[in-house]
């Protein structure tokens, strides 16, 4: 297996993002519509893809968020590589990447629908942040979460 830093115009990371989008789909059920439009890929510089044998399985990205923070964006493993470690891994280099970059913390969202996601989050450090940031804020079924990075 293999880490690639990369650009949102890498096409694996293209292909990964629309299975994650058709996931996200039936997942975010009637909200799918208000969380899409923040996972725009215009903003996103920062990629990392994991390969297996040159197939693309995993991805994650992070975006500037502010000078100081970065917000990990486009979580994702394919279906059949799930439970093996793979988005520990993604996760990892997206955050020593954004340490490189000079920031200190990550923030980022995920949906009380995604249990597995939470349960991901939580192991590998992120805290529940008291109220949501920016558009999540009042919304009841994001989880805001934290981490710091030095």
């Amino acid at each position: 297996m293999n880490l690639q830093r990369t650009t949102n115009t890498n096409e694996d990371f293209r292909a990964l993002v629309q299975l994650l989008d058709a996931h996200l789909a039936v997942t975010d059920e009637d909200e799918h519509d208000f969380y899409h439009q923040y996972n725009g890929l215009e903003d996103i510089k920062h990629v990392v893809i994991l390969y297996e044998q040159n197939v693309p399985l995993a991805c994650g990205a992070f975006k500037h968020y502010n000078p100081e923070t970065v917000e990990i964006k486009r979580m994702f493993t394919a279906e059949t590589a799930r439970g093996r470690g793979l988005a520990v891994r993604v996760l990892g280099e997206l955050e020593a990447w954004a340490a490189e970059e000079g920031y200190q913390t990550a923030i980022l969202e995920t949906g009380i629908r995604q249990p597995y996601a939470i349960r991901l989050y939580e192991k590998q450090g992120y805290l529940r942040m008291t109220e949501n940031y920016g558009q999540y804020a009042g919304v009841e079924n994001s989880i805001c979460m934290k981490k710091n990075l030095g």
